[in-house]
């Protein structure tokens, strides 16, 4: 599959993805920001970086540049699209779910490795999960904490938009694993229609044992599969 990684000013994680793209068996192509047409794709990732520097908002220049018109006819088309760290930010900036993602509740840059469990399998991403599994990935985020309001929460919840989880090496969801303050330890989310993920966490950075962790690669294999 031909997926397009896309590349902001700033955005310092798209060789890594194009990596991890080609590992999981796809071929990634970077596009810049000022492409609108993505119909040739069968897909895409936004990956991380400081798009912009993060002025304003971590991601909120980057959710006006053309690039976003294609992700959204992408997106509406039904192809899978992937938004990671800055790339989730970038997505909720630009409405591609619910949600915001604000400053860490420590006010400071968090990079370290995280357990996230799987709460919705029902997505091109996470379908090689099962339900509940445990994932060890790391995040590198300073704007990484996830709210909304009650409403909005509960309707995601019904809606089945929340993907992952913040958890401990055995799955549990305490606030003791909460590395950013995230409302109900919310790591990741996805659209209604569940073809396009935002998170945190940097799978692509868990992609190869030697790494410490391979459990992300299976979000880029499925994303890939027919």
């Amino acid at each position: 599959m031909d997926i397009a990684v896309i590349k902001f000013l700033g955005t310092n994680c798209d060789k890594d993805v194009c990596h991890t793209v080609k590992l999981a068996g796809g071929k990634p192509e970077l596009v810049w920001f000022s492409e609108t047409d993505l119909s040739r794709f069968n897909g895409a990732v936004i990956p991380g970086g400081f798009s912009y520097g993060d002025y304003l908002r971590a991601g909120a220049i980057s959710s006006k540049t053309p690039v976003i018109n294609g992700l959204k006819k992408m997106i509406d088309d039904g192809k899978p699209v992937l938004g990671i760290c800055n790339g989730a930010q970038i997505g909720l900036e630009a409405g591609f779910s619910y949600g915001t993602l604000t400053n860490n509740i420590n006010a400071r840059f968090i990079c370290k490795w995280v357990y996230i469990r799987v709460e919705n399998n029902n997505t091109p991403f996470t379908k090689y999960y099962k339900k509940g599994e445990v994932l060890k990935i790391p995040i590198a985020h300073a704007e990484g904490r996830f709210y909304t309001d009650e409403d909005t929460l509960q309707e995601m919840y019904k809606k089945n938009m929340v993907v992952f989880k913040y958890c401990d090496e055995n799955g549990e969801v305490t606030d003791e694993v909460n590395p950013n303050g995230s409302i109900d330890n919310i790591a990741g989310v996805c659209n209604e229609n569940k073809n396009c993920v935002l998170l945190m966490p940097h799978p692509e950075r868990a992609s190869e044992k030697i790494l410490g962790s391979d459990d992300g690669l299976n979000m880029f294999k499925a994303m890939i599969s027919k």
